[in-house]
């Protein structure tokens, strides 16, 4: 596989990549997607932004943040702090 592909479900991103930024074993990546301990989130770009993806993965109080295009290419690569929520949810992040 390419680091990210494009599927019927959306976007595959090479766990290898997520487990870098977030400071986790590859390995483990897929387990802590299901019950939710990493989350993830998918934001389409609109006008100017049309054909670009933000790809934004959660774990613990940080971030990793995907910028990618039509043809499935990384334009740009982020990681921040993300504090959770009391109540367990993430901060908006528009």
């Amino acid at each position: 596989m390419t680091t990210i592909e494009t599927g019927n479900d959306g976007f595959v991103v090479d766990a290898e990549i997520i487990a870098e930024a977030l400071g986790v074993a590859a390995l483990v990546i897929q387990g802590l997607m299901r019950p939710n301990v990493i989350s993830s989130r998918c934001e389409k770009g609109v006008g100017e932004d049309e054909g670009v993806w933000r790809l934004t993965f959660f774990h613990s109080n940080r971030a990793f943040r995907l910028t990618v295009d039509n043809t499935d290419q990384i334009l740009s690569r982020a990681q921040f702090d993300a504090p959770r929520q009391r109540n367990g949810t993430k901060p908006q992040t528009m």
